[in-house]
């Protein structure tokens, strides 16, 4: 919804600048991804003990993030054509070194499967977060107003995950301990890594081929269709997922709790699917204005990746709650060769729409392969 509202202040090139920002630290972050919240949710046992190791871990982690960001700003903002990008990446390095101090005991919320409290810990974090972000946009029209609302949703988050979650670190470090977790999520990481590709190769293409403008506009798009369809997706996941870590033994309530997650997904997506297909103007006109009009056919497009993405996610999930990242990072370098092999043929011939349309086909690419995979796990 913050989206929506500053669509009508920003111009589609303000959001690509910004936009360019979003895809250099989101990049640095899977690269120095640790695994440790999917560490602790998959916990066997006590897993108390680590949580000052990876404290110290992350704040590491997210320091080194914060010099490679400063490091590269020059060379990313020189590549995208985008002298205008140049501040703000070097305004938001300093959002992962914020987050580094965040209590990692904050991925128990999703372990105990404590939904209640998380909805109202990140809803708080969110409000502020957005309401930063309006003031600052209205007050001056800058790009940057988004990146000062992320400093400020961390600063708090990092406060309120000392001020409401036990156990809190102490600054103690065992190399042991360390190992033991960077090396469960070693494919945590190889998955994250090629997901990040799939996902945002297309932006990279459309920004680097097309511009700021058009990436504004095809971020914009995306986001209006994937939000709807993969918000609901996602919920399903974080319920589902330590659910599922806590029946993987038992292969045929498995199956399923599988097969009736994918089906409640079908069937509540299924009308925001035929809407978005049938009045993409409409929609674009009442939540963005008509400045966004341009976008309408590519959100056709992206409406159809995004179905298909959320109805594989609960068999990704299963996947992960059976601890076989590697199968996950297989199919994520599938479907981001796929990506990279029909993006720059169909961009030449259609435009933004072929970016779209190759979304799509590494997607229904991944299919196959995560069918044979559950089915393999539980066979």
């Amino acid at each position: 919804m913050l989206n929506w509202q500053l669509a009508r202040i920003l111009t589609p090139e303000q959001f690509g600048t910004y936009g360019i920002a979003v895809l250099v630290v989101a990049l640095l972050e899977i690269f120095t991804e640790t695994g440790v919240n999917v560490f602790f949710v998959q916990k066997e046992g006590e897993l108390k003990d680590y949580i000052d190791t990876a404290w110290v871990v992350s704040m590491v982690r997210g320091l080194a993030i914060a010099c490679l960001v400063l490091i590269s700003a020059p060379f990313i903002s020189t590549f995208f054509n985008s002298p205008e990008s140049l501040w703000l990446i070097i305004l938001i390095s300093f959002v992962p070194f914020i987050r580094g101090f965040i209590n990692p005991a904050e991925s128990l919320f999703q372990s105990e499967m404590n939904f209640k409290k998380e909805f109202w810990f990140r809803f708080v974090i969110f409000a502020f977060d957005a309401f930063v972000v309006i003031i600052l946009a209205y007050l001056t029209r800058r790009p940057d107003s988004f990146i000062y609302g992320l400093i400020a949703g961390a600063l708090l988050e990092v406060v309120l995950s000392f001020l409401m979650i036990h156990p809190r670190p102490k600054l103690s470090f065992e190399g042991a301990k360390a190992k033991h977790i960077i090396s469960r999520g070693k494919w945590s990481t190889g998955f994250n890594i090629f997901e990040y590709i799939f996902r945002n190769g297309d932006d990279i293409v459309v920004g680097k081929v097309l511009g700021e403008s058009s990436l504004g506009i095809y971020q914009m798009a995306y986001k209006l269709a994937i939000l709807p369809i993969t918000e609901v997706a996602d919920v399903f996941g974080k319920v589902t997922f330590p659910l599922f870590v806590n029946i993987s033994h038992d292969k045929v309530q498995l199956k399923k709790a599988l097969v009736n997650t994918t089906v409640g997904v079908f069937i509540l997506l299924m009308p925001i699917l035929f809407i978005i297909l049938l009045i993409p103007e409409f929609i674009i006109h009442v939540a963005l204005g008509d400045q966004w009009l341009s976008a309408a056919p590519v959100l056709r497009v992206l409406v159809i990746y995004a179905m298909i993405r959320a109805l594989v996610n609960p068999a990704l999930t299963v996947i992960l709650a059976m601890k076989k990242q590697e199968y996950l990072t297989i199919i994520s370098f599938v479907g981001t060769l796929t990506l990279f092999i029909s993006i720059f043929p169909l961009l030449s011939m259609y435009g933004i729409i072929g970016v779209g349309i190759s979304t799509i086909i590494a997607s229904a690419v991944t299919v196959p392969f995560v069918i044979y995979y559950c089915g393999k796990l539980l066979r």
